[in-house]
């Protein structure tokens, strides 16, 4: 029953990173669309773009979740290296889903804004994101053994 309870954390805990990758990757080939959309259009790519972002929060929780009952049911320990490397880009990547999204997203709504600027902006944000949530999983899935 143990061995069963622990693959079936190690499954939620895969399709929780799938659910919190994968729409990144949809927002790619959006950057060029948003830059020519037209007024009523633009609402609906913002709110994939917030979908996507609200998408990932919540995954997040059922990844942390699902990775602490790993932890403690599992055959790994907090000190080990890839679990300390997994938990420090976690927290820049929370910091970072916090402050980087909604506000640049706030702005297309300003009279003023400058929407080649601000797509500029995403699109680099987007990056960036993937890259600390796909090196969080190449820690999870790779497990290097840093230090020990």
């Amino acid at each position: 029953m143990e061995y069963l309870l622990y693959r079936t954390l190690i499954y939620l805990h895969v399709i929780s990173v799938v659910a919190s990758i994968g729409p990144f990757f949809i927002l790619l080939p959006m950057m060029k669309k948003l830059r020519t959309a037209s007024e009523s259009v633009l609402p609906s790519y913002l709110d994939t773009f917030r979908f996507t972002v609200r998408l990932s929060k919540h995954s997040g929780h059922v990844l942390v979740g699902t990775g602490i009952l790993l932890v403690l049911l599992g055959p790994w320990t907090w000190s080990t290296p890839w679990i300390i490397m997994t938990l420090v880009i976690m927290f820049c990547s929370l910091f970072f889903l916090a402050r980087a999204f909604s506000p640049t997203l706030r702005k297309f709504a300003e009279d003023d804004a400058d929407r080649e600027w601000l797509v500029g902006k995403l699109n680099r944000t987007v990056w960036i994101y993937l890259i600390l949530l796909l090196a969080m999983l190449w820690f999870m899935v790779v497990k290097p053994n840093l230090w020990m």
